[in-house]
């Protein structure tokens, strides 16, 4: 009995000592649901991209979880991102989109209200590279201002501009083109909830323009671009050349009359370059759950079944790897000092803040 008693404890010991079952990525994520938040309101080209990537995603991910897609509109998408990286679940089951802006937000480092960092995230990559795109700014006909050259004369018509938030693309480009391109006359309006918001108070005339994407507009109001629609592209900005859907508007690049104006607009447009439509999960995600993502990721955007209702939804894709995004942050944090402090003051000025 006593030797009986002695095999069952050690019997016992072997079972605990043994090593615990390593779980796999596709025993984690089976019957799981992934979150994909959105930092603006249903409607916008943000949420039009993640519900297409929502619809498709989950084939490629070992498992086979359901995806959703949660809204957090707020402060120009910083509110969802600050979600993300300080919040959210870091086991894989969350990740979001947000406004490309956000990582320069980042490493300009002045607003008090950021509290992540750029270099730290888990980044999945992008739906767009923009080289099919262009970011633009749109104009009712019946706007006071005709032309950029009109909004350059001191003393002019003043041009009124919509907006969601600092930090958001639609809030820093109209001062950076301001700054860049010397335009008097240019007034912004923020603090809309989002970009549907924006796109109806330009319906009923409460502010005359906004920028954004040429692709949110095709997929949410196509008939502003047709003949006669109401609207007209005074500008292109996040494009090296001219957009071939409208090759007699000028790009932001062609514009800048100084050299610094160039520069300016250079770096500024390096997040539309790259990360146009960007997506990241927080930090600190399990290496393989991170490389499973990342890989569903990339497969989805070659998936012709994706690619066809993105086509219908009237989103241009053009995806960025991961390694590309995280490269693209890193090429920002080493710009100088001097150009970097430029941006801060442009961002400061348009806040009202004190030098």
């Amino acid at each position: 009995m006593i030797r009986q008693s002695t095999a069952v404890v050690i019997t016992a010991v072997a079972l605990v000592l043994q090593p615990a079952h390593a779980q796999s990525v596709a025993e984690f994520y089976s019957g799981k649901r992934i979150t994909i938040t959105v930092g603006y309101g249903p409607g916008g080209g943000y949420d039009v991209f993640a519900r297409l990537l929502a619809r498709h995603m989950g084939k490629y991910i070992p498992g086979n979880p359901q995806m959703a897609v949660q809204n957090m509109p707020g402060a120009g998408s910083l509110t969802s991102v600050n979600y993300l990286y300080s919040v959210a679940p870091r086991d894989g089951t969350t990740f979001g989109t947000f406004a490309r802006d956000m990582p320069m937000l980042a490493i300009l480092g002045h607003n008090p209200n950021v509290k992540f960092d750029a270099h730290n995230f888990t980044w999945l990559g992008s739906s767009s590279n923009f080289s099919d795109d262009a970011y633009v700014m749109i104009v009712r006909d019946d706007a006071p201002v005709k032309s950029i050259d009109q909004m350059r004369k001191p003393g002019g018509p003043e041009l009124v501009l919509g907006g969601t938030a600092d930090g958001a693309t639609g809030g820093d480009v109209p001062r950076i083109l301001q700054a860049a391109l010397g335009l008097h006359n240019l007034k912004l309006i923020l603090g809309y909830r989002d970009s549907a918001a924006v796109f109806l108070a330009m319906e009923r005339n409460e502010v005359s323009g906004r920028t954004t994407d040429l692709s949110a507009i095709y997929s949410t109001r196509p008939h502003w671009l047709k003949p006669g629609g109401g609207y007209r592209v005074l500008v292109q900005y996040g494009r090296r050349d001219r957009h071939p859907d409208y090759p007699n508007t000028p790009t932001a690049r062609e514009l800048a009359t100084t050299a610094e104006g160039r520069s300016l607009i250079e770096f500024t447009e390096t997040g539309l370059l790259t990360m146009s439509r960007p997506y990241a999960a927080p930090p600190d995600v399990p290496a393989d759950r991170a490389k499973a993502l990342r890989e569903a990721f990339d497969a989805t955007h070659r998936d012709q079944e994706f690619l066809a209702d993105a086509a219908k939804a009237g989103v241009y894709v053009s995806p960025v790897t991961a390694a590309e995004v995280a490269s693209s942050v890193a090429t920002m944090s080493k710009a100088s000092p001097a150009l970097l402090q430029q941006v801060r003051q442009i961002m400061d000025a348009g806040r009202g803040a004190a030098k």
